[in-house]
């Protein structure tokens, strides 16, 4: 049976993503000083199992990049070598370049082999460094295990007998149709119902555990060869722990000096022969050692799980529609079908909150991008930087997780660049010359609230309102600093002295802003002199599914997100006022809010014209208030939001649409975009 192998292709780039995600967080965690041995060991089992991979695709430029990669990490990891920074900074480097070269192969993108070339003969370059020096004494001498390489047949095959854990059947196919390319494949089940391939095969152990890694732990095979009898040198590394050991002639260790020194005859060792088995081939990275963890997920395509997500958002529908026409009838004589009725809402809840919790993606998904970032960038600007992540945890939509990370790393970035002082400044100021920047998430109601903060010099208010006013911003010295710190945000606006290729160019933030908005979040800042800033941003945890309040001008229905929403009443009419070239105002608890009269942005007859008889609903948004005139209110409800403008047209004023338990289509109003017309308003409508 001969099996295409290019179907698991997207198997491998998924899983080397990972891998080189985790080796990277684990070399920046890394104390250089004393470097903690599992995760030097799971750094290793990283680029080792990209290196299986890659050569059972034939991926020679990654197998070769891994390799030279892996002899030097196997060096420092078996304590021959001591670890460096400089080493980190090139382990560093080597991720980016497997990067690099995964890209090429993936998407066809250009591969800078210079790049290639210099990273391979810097890691030779610190492979030949010296070993660690210890103090010699001569102490009881250990047997130094050999590795015995199976001799080859006649043929030039060498005999492999694998064991399985317990698979299902369709596994252990698979596996001896991808096998049985590698030669010649013979089959055998135990008496515990176990099944045992011999395999006649010139290929080495490492692509027997790379072709077997894409269906199950390689942690939980066992694979030993035939008869050895030709044995390597002592000097070589013990790579494969599989193989037949055999005892040598003992040897003298070398050994740290104790307190006090003793020494020993040298006396033959014993003979060693453990079980003969694989271990720590092809594990995940950041696996502790021994352990046998069975794969608790499965990779699906996010295609697969929208088109769920929308056939559950159109269950929802279907039920609201249930609900509505159930609602009429005798709950006395149609008892049963009215409780069945409630069962099917509360199944179908229960089913939606489930399907929709496959789209959520930890933050760590975002925040792991950026401790690299930051050690780079802190280095390149001569300032010292601590980096620390809150809440990597707390779960956000996969398509806003995807859109938050631009904002995000601008934000990061124009923190290390004007928050953080540099050392000197800050040693002068009293404070530990290393900065602080913490990046948090945490769920509030409804929302995520992702924090970037920093212990740097704070936003300078007199700097800001002065540089508003050189860019022709209408500012007043009786602007509240809440106000003038959001002046940061107005395109082109900057306040730093130089332009640098980091930042400087007023460039970005305001772009922030609007891309946060367009995801029906909102943006908060705090800032101290002398102490920090904190930028606050809160999102929606889906823009699938929205919580909002249904309110009616004249026949029709539309939804106000509710996170928006802070209250609704009725005002007395000494309450309303108008003020020439502004408007009508409303009066509520001695604050006077803007009045939008809904029927007039969209232009249709309104059953209350007069604010005193209708309801006020007071919305919030980016820290202004507004008061908007509508009929009524109908009622609360989680509603399924649809794509207007893929399904119809962009329409301004509307961030979407849904379809009401009647059938009939509610616009979902964009409040950010009412609060900002606000001032605007005349006779005339606005959003016609």
């Amino acid at each position: 049976m001969t099996i295409d192998m290019s179907q698991f292709y997207q198997v491998f780039f998924d899983e080397a993503d990972e891998l080189l995600a985790e080796m990277e967080k684990l070399l920046l965690a890394l104390d250089v000083a004393e470097p903690d041995s599992e995760d030097l060991n799971a750094i290793f089992r990283a680029a080792h199992s990209i290196k299986g991979g890659a050569a059972t695709f034939g991926f020679n430029d990654i197998t070769s990049v891994t390799h030279i990669l892996e002899n030097l990490l196997d060096r420092i990891r078996k304590g021959e070598m001591a670890l460096t920074a400089e080493q980190v900074d090139a382990f560093l480097v080597s991720k980016d370049v497997l990067t690099m070269l995964m890209e090429g192969h993936h998407h066809g993108s250009s591969v800078d082999q210079p790049s290639v070339d210099s990273i391979c003969q810097r890691l030779k370059s610190l492979s030949q460094d010296q070993v660690v020096e210890t103090s010699p004494v001569v102490a009881t001498p250990a047997p130094v295990l050999a590795v015995a390489k199976p001799v080859a047949d006649a043929e030039g095959n060498f005999q492999f007998r694998i064991e399985l854990p317990e698979v299902p059947q369709k596994d252990v196919d698979a596996l001896a149709g991808e096998l049985g390319l590698l030669g010649t494949i013979t089959q055998e089940v135990l008496a515990n119902k176990r099944v045992v391939f011999n395999l006649a095969t010139r290929e080495g152990q490492d692509d027997i555990v790379a072709i077997c890694s894409f269906v199950l732990d390689p942690d939980d095979l066992k694979i030993t060869c035939g008869s050895a009898q030709s044995v390597e040198s002592a000097d070589e590394p013990a790579v494969d722990p599989g193989y037949e050991i055999f005892d040598t002639a003992p040897v003298v260790a070398v050994v740290e000096a104790p307190t006090e020194s003793t020494e020993t005859k040298a006396a033959p060792a014993a003979a060693v022969k453990p079980p003969a088995e694989v271990k720590n081939l092809g594990r995940r990275a950041g696996d502790k050692e021994g352990s046998s963890q069975e794969s608790s997920s499965i990779r699906v395509g996010v295609e697969k799980v929208d088109q769920l997500i929308n056939l559950v958002g159109e269950l929802v529908i279907t039920q609201a529609m249930i609900e509505q026409r159930i609602g009429a009838l005798d709950p006395i004589v149609h008892e049963r079908l009215l409780n069945s009725a409630s069962q099917l809402a509360r199944n179908t809840r229960d089913l939606q909150e489930a399907v929709m919790s496959i789209r959520m993606m930890p933050m760590d998904y975002v925040f792991s991008r950026f401790p690299r970032m930051v050690r780079d960038l802190a280095a390149k600007l001569g300032k010292k930087v601590e980096f620390i992540t809150r809440g990597a945890a707390t779960e956000l939509d996969k398509g806003l997780i995807e859109r938050i990370v631009d904002p995000l790393t601008h934000l990061v970035r124009n923190s290390v660049d004007h928050g953080v002082e540099m050392p000197e400044k800050r040693r002068a100021a009293g404070k530990n010359e290393i900065g602080k920047l913490t990046l948090s998430a945490a769920h509030q109601g409804g929302n995520i609230v992702i924090e970037v903060s920093d212990d740097g010099g704070g936003l300078n208010r007199e700097r800001i309102l002065d540089k508003a006013r050189q860019q022709g911003i209408q500012v007043s010295d009786s602007m509240t600093d809440g106000e003038v710190w959001l002046l940061i945000f107005a395109p082109g606006f900057s306040t730093a002295e130089v332009v640098t290729d980091v930042s400087g160019r007023g460039v970005g933030m305001d772009v922030v802003k609007r891309n946060i908005a367009a995801m029906g979040g909102s943006v908060e800042i705090r800032s101290v002199t002398g102490s920090g800033t904190t930028i606050a941003i809160s999102l929606p945890l889906t823009l699938a599914i929205l919580d909002g309040m249904s309110v009616k001008v004249g026949d029709e229905v539309y939804i106000l997100p509710l996170g928006y929403v802070i209250e609704s009443l009725q005002p007395a009419a000494t309450d309303v006022k108008e003020i020439a070239g502004q408007g009508k105002v409303v009066k509520v608890r001695e604050e006077y809010l803007p009045l939008i009269p809904l029927y007039q942005i969209f232009a249709i007859e309104p059953r209350c014209a007069n604010p005193a008889q209708g309801i006020l609903v007071i919305l919030e948004s980016e820290g202004k208030k507004a008061a908007l005139l509508v009929d009524s209110l109908v009622g609360q409800q989680q509603v399924v939001v649809k794509n207007l403008e893929s399904n119809f047209r962009k329409v301004a004023g509307i961030s979407g649409a849904t379809i009401l338990g009647d059938g009939g289509v509610s616009l979902i109003l964009d409040v950010s975009a009412l609060l900002r017309s606000s001032r605007q308003l005349n006779a005339d409508p606005v959003f016609s």
